[in-house]
């Protein structure tokens, strides 16, 4: 059985844009249209329908973030993939493009192979495989503290794509920041979907196929729930329905990381009762050591045992934080995770998009978060050798065998 080519609108003021992105795309295969400017585009793409757009912003009519926007209005247009292709590569235009809906962003001029590749993989990320059930149920991993800016988004998303990029298995991130989660934001993701999809939905409307609709793919691997793009939207989001999706998603994924806000909301609560392993973060400062001993008395009033919360040191200063043995001392409880310090590669890595774990796979912070997503991995994949070893598992199995003695 042959498949049709796939579809293509390119969207430029400028004959010769047009011709030269053609030309860079035609080898490929795929059916190519054109619009001259933004009204046009519009027209074009209910008529020909593409299974992808390319968008330049400026142009004399309607700018392309406009298009972008009015396009994902529609409901046909809700989730195919659009990229940005512009001369003006600055932070300001690439955040705006994400917030109208933009999948990806190109600067021009362009070399053709590049444009190729990416086209490639948004197409690959708008026809994700559906889930479908495990035989045992996925493990779920939450990072809490009720101390702001010490790193939780940052870890979760490292965690993720760390355990995708190991076990080549695609793994959930879930952002229950709902208002103002950055998740999506970590890993470069448009808010094409988020959880504002699911929050006038009934919980009997909701099952695995819907749900893999509104999950955006990244090429890790991870699939994102992500916050919900308005704030009234998250109100509307029970603890009941976060309970009902976190049980679906463990019913398909291996793993499922909880990026979840400093607070102890009915939603928040939800995913703390739901977790197999809840990640207690702090910094070496004093009021994240305070915020943790709250955290550690909730906890135990919610009758959560010792074995299900573990301390995870986040080194967020260079040099004169409080000492370790001074922090377990003050918590009577040891610190059994620490991370070292790296402010710059995580605030790089934030502001790209690109987390450092696939970054720097083979740089000393990224095999550090790579080996630390191994420890959080379950028992059951950890005991044995995968019948098709990944790049990142067989890059711990080489660091961690013996070396001869001559």
């Amino acid at each position: 059985m042959t498949t049709s080519p796939s579809r293509i609108l390119i969207v430029d003021d400028t004959p010769l844009n047009l011709k030269m992105v053609s030309a860079a795309l035609r080898p490929d295969g795929y059916e190519i249209d054109t619009a001259p400017n933004g009204n046009t585009a519009l027209e074009r793409a209910m008529l020909f329908q593409p299974d992808l757009i390319i968008l330049d912003v400026m142009m004399p009519d309607i700018n392309g973030y406009e298009v972008c926007r009015r396009l994902r209005r529609m409901p046909a247009f809700a989730h195919r993939p659009i990229m940005m292709l512009t001369a003006n590569d600055t932070l300001e235009e690439r955040v705006r493009g994400l917030e109208v809906g933009a999948d990806d962003y190109m600067c021009k001029p362009f070399q053709p192979v590049e444009l190729q590749a990416r086209v490639r993989a948004l197409l690959r990320r708008a026809t994700p495989t559906p889930m479908q059930p495990l035989a045992a149920q996925g493990r779920m991993i939450a990072l809490f503290s009720l101390r702001g800016g010490i790193g939780v988004s940052t870890l979760a998303t490292n965690l993720a794509v760390g355990l995708a990029q190991i076990w080549g298995e695609p793994v959930a991130l879930v952002d229950l920041a709902l208002i103002s989660g950055q998740s999506a934001l970590m890993l470069n993701l448009p808010l094409r979907t988020t959880w504002g999809d699911l929050a006038n939905l009934s919980i009997a409307d909701i099952d695995g196929d819907l749900l893999d609709q509104v999950l955006m793919t990244h090429s890790s691997g991870v699939h994102v729930l992500a916050a919900a793009a308005r704030a009234e939207q998250s109100e509307l989001i029970s603890g009941e329905k976060v309970r009902y999706i976190l049980d679906l998603l463990r019913q398909h994924y291996a793993y499922v990381v909880l990026d979840l806000p400093h607070d102890f909301s009915e939603t928040t609560l939800a995913g703390l009762d739901a977790a197999d392993e809840v990640l207690l973060l702090l910094a070496p400062e004093i009021a994240s050591v305070r915020a943790a001993s709250i955290a550690l008395d909730v906890f135990a009033e919610l009758d959560y045992p010792a074995t299900k919360v573990t301390l995870l040191l986040n080194t967020t200063v260079a040099q004169g934080g409080l000492a370790r043995s001074d922090m377990e001392a003050a918590l009577r409880r040891p610190i059994t995770q620490a991370l070292p310090y790296a402010a710059e590669p995580y605030l790089s890595a934030m502001n790209r998009g690109v987390p450092p774990v696939l970054e720097l796979a083979t740089k000393p912070l990224g095999t550090i978060l790579e080996r630390w997503s191994f420890q959080l991995s379950s028992e059951e994949h950890r005991a044995k050798r995968p019948a098709d070893p990944t790049p990142a598992w067989l890059r711990l199995s080489h660091a961690t065998q013996p070396r001869k003695v001559r």
